[in-house]
């Protein structure tokens, strides 16, 4: 189940993992935290198991009624485990968005968003010359809601 991380933005375990996260750029991690500090529209939850953060994942819901996942992370000896996955359909579950939606530069990452069902789009290069790519999950309605 996911834990709301608002209230322990800047501590050593959040700050752990959203350094994962985040571009490898000085400073980067600080305004991340400063970000989920500062706006309440950022949302940032963790997955936490026997008193141990694992994994965190931040989001923004749109207005449109999507998600858009600004960051996600595990602890590298908990990589593979499935705690990611888990995190997304918890959000899937929890918050019933219309998409979920995420950017990112590593091709790993693009591969795990596939294989959860995300529609992968190349955005084409960033200045630095690492090819962006979009990754678009599309809910499908419920009978309810057509």
């Amino acid at each position: 189940m996911l834990i709301d991380l608002k209230q322990r933005v800047g501590t050593a375990e959040v700050d752990e993992l959203l350094s994962y996260a985040v571009i490898d750029e000085p400073d980067a991690l600080w305004r991340a935290s400063a970000e989920y500090s500062k706006h309440a529209t950022l949302q940032l939850c963790g997955w936490e198991e026997e008193g141990l953060l694992l994994g965190l994942v931040g989001f923004e819901e749109t207005e449109d009624g999507s998600l858009d996942i600004r960051h996600i992370a595990v602890l590298p000896e908990n990589r593979g485990k499935g705690y990611a996955r888990g995190m997304i359909l918890e959000l899937l579950t929890a918050r019933q968005p219309r998409y979920l939606l995420a950017e990112t530069e590593d091709e790993i990452a693009a591969d795990f968003y596939r294989a959860l069902g995300f529609m992968v789009y190349s955005l084409g290069e960033n200045p630095a010359g690492i090819e962006m790519f979009r990754c678009v999950y599309e809910v499908e309605a419920t009978e309810d809601e057509e």
